[in-house]
């Protein structure tokens, strides 16, 4: 008896891990198949509340997953494409959108399924081998690989016979169902189950094969799928850690949701029990119940929670907002060093003469915030605090990572723009200001190699020279005013600049440039410092000239020159 236990015990574990991979299987064929639509409606979607619940339902319908919704919107709000408010509201509508998951289950629990996957199989492992129908084979074999997991689990349900199991009938019934006790701890379980098999799915299949074998009741087992509500947060909350404060009040919010949903759902949770038991007609109290409407129960309570908990919170998402706020604390450092678009809006996109004015004002943001990346790294020279300079060598490397972001965002928002139909002169604008982005790039990888240059210089515990000093500040002196005045042609009209200004700062650098690196090969042969220090000396003097190019190049490209 135990021999066959432990075959049936095995074969239920290899039926929920086929499970997993199945919805896994089956949510990355569909992502892969329509990713770059779903990432578009998800940007254009969210202009308030509703289109934004809206679209948390498709996207999860369509992704068969809310986890994978969840993630997306916390990365978008980590990019800076959609704020705290519009994720609140995606997020619910993606709560809703994973119930289809219980229903399907509810039917795979309804009859036995395990013989009509096989055709399905067949199907699927043909188009896999097909390499322009390959994604649709994957669909089709995650679903049949979801269907035979649920048939099995249905099955060896029935094998375990767990009802007339005298200790596990006698374990369940040692439980008050009509206890508020029993219902907290079996909430607690299922939190805690959801947080370790890192899938509500999976728990809810056991959750089905323990309320249709007879030994749970329907209270213990709605319980559970409580439980389930709060356990899937944690999967955006470990994507969220390595994100930005934004990104972390996402996570927290879809947190918040869930649990304010099941406190409430927790004052009124017997009669919703026995609503849902009655919109299936079954006695809840009944002893004999029809393992079939026992899983379209869970399911259906499943439906009647989220639903009804978006109905309720969707008219306090500022107040939402505001909790995640006071609950996740903005970091120390200065605002700006969080990414975010402030200009470019996912949303609806507008007339192209409005959209490139708001590309034209955040490329105005992207070169103040690489003005102040330059002047971190001229305080950078003379720290011989290791841990003022790490600490201002991170910031740095924020603000680089920050401007890859911020290149690629207003890159694909002016491709946005040029699909539309537009005047001769708006193409060479949009032209002009990719031209503009990528030398402001440019700027922030030459800005970080001087940071790298000078950590090395640190790490080696070489010295400058006064004359050194003097060299570099000098340089920097330059690059700096070159940056003003270029900061100056890109929030003003450039008509009222002159371009010959840059020039004549871009001559200098080149010429000091050229009169430092001569002066560097005499003090080496004169042993006035050694070969290692030279090259780091020339390395940055180097770069400083190099900056100077790219800060030129971006003047240039403003007035549509060259």
């Amino acid at each position: 008896m135990e021999s066959s236990y432990l075959m049936i015990s095995l074969k239920m574990t290899g039926a929920l891990a086929l499970l997993i991979f199945g919805m896994k299987t089956m949510s990355e064929a569909l992502q892969k198949m329509t990713g770059p639509q779903l990432r578009h409606v998800l940007g254009a979607m969210t202009t308030n509340r509703f289109t934004g619940v809206l679209t948390g339902i498709l996207i999860t319908l369509a992704a068969q997953s809310s986890s994978a919704t969840t993630v997306m919107t916390v990365s978008f709000v980590n990019a800076g494409l959609l704020s705290l408010a519009q994720s609140i509201s995606v997020i619910m509508g993606a709560n809703i959108g994973t119930t289809l998951t219980a229903w399907i289950m509810s039917a795979g629990f309804s009859f036995n399924v395990t013989n009509v996957v096989w055709p399905l199989f067949l199907i699927a492992v043909i188009l896999i081998h097909i390499r322009s129908r390959r994604l649709v084979g994957d669909l089709l074999f995650g679903v049949a690989l979801l269907f035979f997991s649920l048939g099995v689990l249905s099955m060896t349900g029935k094998e375990l016979d767990l009802a007339h199991n005298p200790s596990v009938v006698a374990f369940f019934s040692s439980f008050d169902s009509s206890s508020y006790l029993t219902i907290l701890l079996f909430l607690v379980i299922g939190t805690v189950l959801t947080i370790i098999a890192q899938s509500s799915a999976a728990v809810m299949a056991i959750t089905m094969v323990l309320c249709t074998s007879g030994v749970m009741s329907i209270y213990q087992g709605v319980a559970l799928v409580l439980g389930e509500n709060i356990g899937t947060t944690f999967t955006a909350l470990l994507a969220a850690l390595s994100g930005n404060t934004q990104a972390r009040r996402a996570a927290v919010a879809h947190l918040t949701f869930n649990t304010i949903g099941v406190a409430w759902v927790m004052c009124l949770f017997f009669p919703m029990v026995d609503l849902a038991c009655s919109i299936v007609g079954l006695d809840a109290m009944s002893a004999q119940q029809s393992p079939v409407k026992l899983s379209f129960v869970l399911a259906t309570f499943h439906t009647m929670f989220n639903v009804s908990n978006t109905l309720i919170l969707i008219g306090f998402i500022p107040q939402i907002e505001r909790l995640c706020c006071w609950l996740v604390k903005g970091k120390a450092s200065p605002e700006d060093e969080e990414f975010s678009l402030q200009y470019i809006h996912a949303g609806i996109m507008r007339t192209p003469e409005i959209s490139v004015l708001q590309a034209q004002k955040e490329i105005t943001v992207f070169t103040e915030r690489m003005h102040t990346m330059l002047n971190l790294v001229s305080g950078m020279v003379n720290e011989h605090d290791n841990n003022k300079f790490d600490e201002t060598y991170e910031r740095v490397n924020k603000y680089e990572e920050m401007s890859d972001k911020m290149e690629i965002e207003i890159a694909h928002y002016l491709e946005q723009v040029s699909s539309a139909h537009l005047s001769d002169d708006t193409k060479i604008k949009i032209r002009n200001m990719m031209r503009e982005i990528g030398e402001l790039e440019s700027i922030g990888d030459s800005c970080f190699n001087l940071a790298r240059t000078l950590k090395r210089r640190l790490d080696q515990k070489e010295v400058f020279s006064e004359a050194m000093l003097s060299h570099l500040s000098l340089m920097l002196d330059l690059c700096d005013h070159a940056m003003s005045q270029m900061s100056l042609i890109m929030h003003g009209p450039k008509e009222d600049y002159s371009i010959s200004d840059s020039y004549a700062i871009e001559a200098d650098i080149d010429r000091h440039c050229q009169e430092f690196l001569r002066l560097n090969l005499d003090d080496v042969n004169n042993h006035v410092y050694n070969y290692g220090m030279g090259t780091i000396y020339v390395a940055l003097i180097k770069e400083c000239e190099k900056l100077g190019d790219y800060i030129i190049n971006a003047v240039e490209a403003r007035y549509n020159l060259k």
